[in-house]
């Protein structure tokens, strides 16, 4: 009786033990070996259950066809975002961007984690325990090189250059509209007011529309040109034919309401033309990817229509 009872309660760390011992590349199927800022990683030849950790990702899922099962949420947002529609209805939160849940991610069983340098270096040896784990370097400014590294773990990078290809060649055409007005973007963070620079993700896709800025929002002095700072004593340097404007969350709209209701704002040329729009921050900042972009354009070309 006694040897059966024994044999019994090691039944669990037996178990505990061959999961332990197996890693995640022992999967059986084919694998590819992807180059990523962590080195190099094999991952299945289509992988099935991906967990992806910031929100470019989330629109590489969508744009790509595919469904992440888990996704790490935005710190200010609790909510998958509106523009990707009913996509990820069935995706599970696994903690915020910089706090991880690691628990939620490994319950999941993921075959493949898609995460960023930049954000989540920390948690990459954790992480490459539960799944084959590809990061990219950084956010925003390499966007487009981040949507084809993805896409490579996804096995799907031949439809993810011609997405690419599509957005570019539309913007083109949007933007040739344009050439004659300079576009702000201002965004309320909040403790803080930023312009937007040519190195942002929305800066990179008015760019890309070939749509002129202002030349202070061309941060030309700054190492970083994604975004500099702003406040309410210095916001006319936020003027341009067009003003587009977002809050990343509760409080910065609070911030946003008091200065736009404030006279320094209502100042502004764009303000007084009736051309500054508010826009939607999930898209024009967090998006950070080819569906997001191409949201931009949508807005770039309704907005400025009637300006020409």
């Amino acid at each position: 009786m006694r040897l059966r009872l024994a044999a019994a309660a090691l039944l669990p760390l037996l178990a505990l033990t061959a999961c332990g011992a197996s890693t995640p590349s022992q999967d059986s199927g084919p694998t590819r070996t992807v180059k990523h800022a962590m080195g190099e990683t094999k991952v299945p030849a289509e992988p099935k259950r991906v967990v992806v950790l910031d929100t470019d990702k989330l629109d590489t899922m969508v744009s790509l066809g595919l469904t992440p099962v888990g996704a790490a949420q935005a710190a200010e947002s609790q909510a998958w975002p509106k523009y990707l529609g009913s996509a990820l209805s069935a995706t599970k939160p696994v903690g915020t961007l910089q706090q991880l849940n690691l628990e939620a991610i490994m319950a999941l069983k993921p075959d493949l984690i898609l995460g960023t340098k930049f954000r989540q270096a920390a948690f990459y040896d954790k992480l490459s325990k539960i799944a084959p784990t590809v990061f990219t370097e950084k956010v925003g400014v390499t966007w487009k090189q981040n949507f084809l590294l993805d896409a490579e773990a996804l096995g799907k990078k031949e439809r993810a250059a011609e997405l690419l290809s599509a957005y570019e060649a539309r913007a083109k055409q949007v933007g040739a509209k344009f050439t004659a007005l300079k576009v702000s973007i201002v965004r309320f963070m909040p403790t803080e007011i930023r312009m937007y620079g040519p190195e942002s993700f929305s800066g990179i896709v008015v760019g890309d529309a070939g749509i002129p800025r202002p030349e202070t929002q061309m941060l030309t002095g700054q190492a970083d040109k994604r975004f500099g700072k702003l406040s309410q004593e210095n916001i006319a340097q936020a003027d341009a034919d067009a003003v587009f404007y977002s809050a990343y969350g509760e409080a910065a709209a609070k911030s946003q309401a008091a200065v736009t209701g404030g006279p320094l704002w209502k100042n502004l040329a764009a303000v007084k033309a009736g051309h500054a729009y508010n826009v939607d921050d999930e898209i024009w900042m967090l998006g950070i990817g080819v569906t997001a972009a191409g949201k931009i354009l949508d807005d770039l070309d309704t907005r400025l229509t009637p300006l020409v």
